[in-house]
């Protein structure tokens, strides 16, 4: 059975896309990775791409938590 996604993609909070851009590139710079936004991802490995990812969900989490305090 095939599923159906189309609009799963629609953006829910206005903004959301340029925070997380943002928040990308200053992670990015963090773990050592300069112009990240500017830089062929192909040229680099899994695990630098992954780290970026990785760490972008930890940020979050932490403001998260923050929020909760």
């Amino acid at each position: 059975m095939a599923s159906n996604n189309s609009g799963s993609n629609r953006t829910v909070v206005p903004g959301a896309k340029a925070g997380l851009s943002r928040l990308k590139t200053e992670v990015a710079s963090e773990i050592g990775l300069q112009d990240y936004e500017n830089q062929d991802k192909g040229n680099l490995s899994s695990r630098q791409n992954g780290s970026v990812g990785g760490y972008m969900v930890k940020h979050m989490i932490e403001s998260y938590e923050q929020g909760l305090k």
